[in-house]
């Protein structure tokens, strides 16, 4: 199921400051001024680990391993988000195309774009930036 556009307020709002501290130079790139990593370099690309992604910059659970799949991109991609919670979907209008932009709906952070060309039972491809993401495993 595809979100409607949003425009929410984060729950988590830092300084461009603390964001800076906070986060390594590739994720601030990444999830605050909206920079894509370039394929297949990115940690979480090919991992096959079991647990949950989470925001690299508050931690918000986003996707679940379960959802991951190989789309052969070089990002990686999920057929769903965890939860309604997890992420806010917006209109891209940049680099001359219109695409779906994925941020973290508690702090606003830019982890990827979602396409409809995923596999079923949604038809979804999140694919996201490995810069945006932390892995939890499961134990």
């Amino acid at each position: 199921m595809k979100q409607a556009d949003i425009d929410l307020k984060p729950q988590v709002q830092k300084s461009d400051e603390e964001w800076r501290r906070i986060l390594t130079p590739q994720q601030y790139r990444v999830l605050r001024e909206k920079g894509t990593e370039r394929a297949f370099t990115g940690e979480y690309a090919s991992t096959k680990d079991k647990g949950t992604y989470l925001c690299a910059g508050c931690g918000n659970p986003l996707f679940d391993s379960e959802t991951k799949f190989d789309s052969g991109t070089g990002w990686p991609s999920f057929w769903q988000p965890l939860s309604e919670e997890s992420v806010a979907t917006e209109t891209d209008r940049g680099f001359l195309m219109t695409r779906t932009e994925v941020n973290c709906k508690r702090c606003g952070g830019h982890l990827g774009h979602v396409f409809d060309d995923g596999p079923e039972p949604t038809g979804q491809r999140y694919c996201m930036n490995s810069a945006a993401l932390e892995l939890s495993k499961d134990k």
